[in-house]
């Protein structure tokens, strides 16, 4: 991960406890815009609903990870579509997962969302780590 810190990461020192308090804050973000939906939208629609809530947890989880953790500047564009490409890999993995749970082993949506949940946290780490705000020397800093 590189980049100036951002005020978190000053406050915290240590970029991987920083990067889990923001995830941690954006995974309830997230279950609360699923929770949100689903109430909305049903429980048979449990696709869509998890679509909807991507959007809108990627789109807060893309402002405070910039933000917060990481301080880069420039580049909003590509930071973006690499933070999602990053992100609908969990997307799908969750979708998947949540299908076979739903569907298959007919276990209740939204814990079985949580569960799953956990997993893609990992995913999400190693991938905003290593390539969402990758910044070489020369590029921006704040």
């Amino acid at each position: 991960m590189a980049g100036t810190p951002g005020p978190l990461l000053r406050l915290i020192r240590d970029q991987r406890i920083a990067f889990l308090l923001v995830g941690g804050f954006n995974t309830a973000i997230g279950a609360f815009f699923f929770i949100l939906f689903q109430l909305i939208l049903g429980d048979s629609r449990y696709l869509l609903v998890l679509l909807c809530a991507h959007i809108c947890a990627v789109l807060c989880a893309f402002v405070l990870y910039r933000r917060f953790v990481f301080r880069v500047r420039g580049h909003l564009a590509r930071d973006l579509a690499r933070f999602e490409l990053v992100n609908l890999t969990s997307l799908l993995i969750n979708a998947a997962l949540l299908t076979v749970a739903v569907s298959a082993l007919t276990l209740p949506v939204l814990p079985s969302q949580l569960v799953i949940t956990a997993g893609t946290m990992l995913i999400s780490f190693f991938g905003h780590r290593g390539f969402s705000f990758r910044r070489t020397a020369t590029e921006g800093k704040v």
